[in-house]
């Protein structure tokens, strides 16, 4: 995994040191595809399963939910809100001399 999204796995270990709840998990992966490339989402995704944050089935159900009903502005500004305050901006896609 590139540094650079090895970084988005931390940030959101960060926010989340007890793991990210059921509610959060729709609402994070969006607010991630609005900053990520998909294969950058798959990326964090699968490495979240493999540290246990989520299952495969979660994943299916997340990725449905994102392409078939949107999570509401409230439901991404909370996890927003809770990750904001760590170390990785959210505008700041990667640092000097990370490709990817």
């Amino acid at each position: 995994m590139p540094n650079f999204l090895a970084r988005i796995v931390a940030w959101i270990t960060a926010g989340y040191p007890e793991g990210v709840p059921g509610p959060d998990r729709v609402p994070l992966l969006a607010l991630l595809r609005r900053r990520l490339t998909d294969d950058e989402v798959t990326a964090v995704a699968h490495t979240l399963i493999d540290r246990g944050e989520f299952d495969h089935v979660d994943i299916a159900v997340m990725i449905t939910s994102i392409i078939d009903d949107m999570p509401d502005s409230a439901d991404i500004e909370r996890v927003r809100a809770r990750l904001d305050g760590h170390d990785w901006p959210l505008d700041d896609r990667r640092g000097p001399g990370e490709d990817g």
